[in-house]
C-alpha cells in the first residue's frame, strides 16, 4: 500500500497530465476546426457596441485652441470667441490662454503640441491682424473660424477678415488622445469577446465528461483539485492557440491592406496610433490580461459546471455570470472617459473588471508601474478564485444527484427493518 502511495503523482504533476490530455484531445478534434470559425459571429456584436464607443468619446474633453499672444491680444481673442459662440456653433473648439507674451517675445507652438498634454489641438500665435495657427492636418479647417474670431477681435463690424497662416504638425495632444482612445476601446472589446467566447468551452467539456462518467474515472486516479487545475489551464492553452491562429489571419489581412490591394480600401491603417506603452508591450499585456480574465471567469464556470448535471442547468446557472460580465465590461468601458477619476480606479481595483480597465490604461497612458501592481492584485484573486472553485468542484462534482443521496438515506433506515424481519 505504501509503495502504491509512493508512486502516486503529485498534485501539480497530476494537473499537468490532465491538462495535456484535454489539450491534445481538443486540439486534434474535428470540432476545433469549426470552433476557429466562431469569431466571425461576434463581429456583429462589435458593430452594435460601436454606439457605446461613440458615447464614451463624447464624454472626453473636446479639443481646444491655445492662444499665445500679447496680453491685450489674448483678452481680445477670448472675448471675441465668447461673443461669437452662437454664430460659430458647437463645431468650433474653445479657446484657452496659454501664454501672455511680452512685446518681442516668441512662443514655441510646436513644442506646446509635442508635449501632448490636456486636450490641446492647435496653438494660435501672432496677432489678430496676422494670426498663425499651428495645427494638425485633421484640424486645419479651424482656420476659417479663427479668421472670423480674429476679425471680431480687431473690428466689431467684421468688414475684413485676416489671412490665417497655418503650420501643420504631425500630431497633437487632442489627436493622440482620441486615437489612443480608439485603441483602448478596440482592445477592451476584443478582450471581452475572446473571454466570453473561449471561457464557455470549460462548461461544455465538463458537462460532457460528467454525463459519460469520465470525470469519475479521472477522480479515481488523481485528486479532484488536480482535475480542476488541469482542465482550467488546458482550456487556457487551447484558447491561446486559437488566438494565435486568429491573430495570424488578421495580421495577414493587415499586411495585405498596407499593400496595393483591394483590402486597402476596406482596412484603413491611417488612424493607427501607437498606444501609450508601445505596441510590443501592449500586445504582451493584452495576452497577460486575457489570461487573468480567462482564469477568473473559467474558475467560476468550472464551479458552475460542478453544480449542473444537464446542459439546461448549465445555461440557467451561467446566465447571471454572463450578464454580470457584460455589465462589468460596460463599467470598464465607461472608465475610459473618466481617466484618473474614481470610476477608473474602481474598475481597476475590482478583480473581474480590472483586466479590461488596465488594458485600456495601457493604451491611454505610458506609465508601466501600475501594471505591475494590477497584475499582482489580479494574480492574488486568480489564486483565490481557483482555490474556492476547486473546493466547490471537489465537493460537488462526484455527487450523482439527489437520487443517490436518497438511496443512501433509505438504505440506512431500512437496515433495522430487514434485521427484525430476519429475526
Amino acid at each position: 500500500m505504501s509503495g502504491a502511495q509512493g508512486e502516486r503523482l503529485s498534485r501539480l504533476q497530476a494537473a499537468f497530465v490532465i491538462a495535456r490530455r484535454d489539450f491534445t484531445a481538443i486540439l486534434f478534434s474535428r470540432a476545433f476546426f469549426f470552433f476557429l470559425l466562431g469569431p466571425l459571429f461576434p463581429i456583429v456584436v462589435g458593430a452594435l457596441a460601436g454606439g457605446i464607443g461613440n458615447r464614451v468619446q463624447s464624454t472626453t474633453a473636446p479639443p481646444q485652441i491655445g492662444v499665445a499672444m500679447q496680453a491685450a491680444d489674448v483678452e481680445a481673442m477670448l472675448t471675441a470667441r465668447q461673443r461669437l459662440a452662437a454664430q460659430l456653433g458647437p463645431g468650433m473648439p474653445a479657446m484657452v490662454a496659454l501664454e501672455r507674451l511680452a512685446p518681442g517675445e516668441s512662443y514655441d507652438a510646436r513644442g506646446a503640441l509635442a508635449t501632448r498634454k490636456g486636450a490641446l489641438g492647435a496653438v494660435l500665435t501672432g496677432t489678430p491682424e496676422a494670426p498663425q495657427l499651428t495645427v494638425t492636418d485633421q484640424f486645419q479647417y479651424w482656420a476659417g473660424p479663427v479668421a472670423l474670431v480674429a476679425a471680431a477681435a480687431r473690428d466689431s463690424a467684421l468688414t475684413e477678415f485676416p489671412r490665417v497662416r497655418t503650420v501643420a504638425v504631425a500630431s497633437s495632444a487632442a489627436s493622440d488622445s482620441r486615437a489612443r482612445m480608439r485603441t483602448a476601446q478596440a482592445g477592451q472589446l476584443l478582450l471581452f469577446l475572446l473571454t466570453m467566447l473561449l471561457a464557455g468551452m470549460v462548461l461544455s467539456n465538463l458537462v460532457e465528461e460528467k454525463a459519460n462518467k469520465v470525470i469519475e474515472i479521472l477522480a479515481a486516479a488523481v485528486p479532484m483539485d488536480a482535475v480542476f487545475l488541469g482542465k482550467l489551464f488546458a482550456m487556457l492553452a487551447v484558447s491561446l492557440v486559437g488566438i494565435s491562429v486568429w491573430g495570424t489571419v488578421i495580421g495577414g489581412l493587415v499586411w495585405l491592406a498596407g499593400m496595393d490591394s483591394p483590402l486597402s480600401s476596406v482596412i484603413d491603417l491611417s488612424n493607427l496610433v501607437a498606444p501609450g506603452v508601445g505596441w510590443p508591450l501592449f500586445f504582451v499585456l493584452a495576452v497577460i490580461y486575457f489570461s487573468m480574465a480567462y482564469l477568473l471567469l473559467g474558475s467560476i464556470y468550472l464551479a458552475i459546471g460542478s453544480l449542473a448535471t444537464t446542459v439546461r442547468e448549465v445555461q440557467t446557472l451561467s446566465m447571471p455570470v454572463t450578464m454580470g460580465q457584460v455589465l462589468l465590461f460596460f463599467f470598464a468601458s465607461l472608465a475610459i472617459g473618466d481617466t484618473g477619476d474614481w470610476v477608473e480606479w474602481a474598475a481597476a481595483i475590482f478583480p473581474f473588471s480590472s483586466p479590461f480597465a488596465m488594458l485600456a490604461r495601457a493604451a491611454m497612458d505610458d506609465a508601466i508601474w501600475p501594471h505591475f501592481l494590477a497584475l499582482a492584485w489580479q494574480a492574488a484573486w486568480v489564486a483565490l478564485s481557483i482555490r474556492l472553485g476547486a473546493t466547490l468542484f471537489r465537493r460537488r462534482v462526484m455527487m450523482s444527484g439527489p437520487q443517490r443521496e436518497k438511496r443512501r438515506l433509505f438504505g440506512r433506515k431500512a437496515a433495522p427493518g430487514k434485521a427484525m424481519a430476519r429475526a
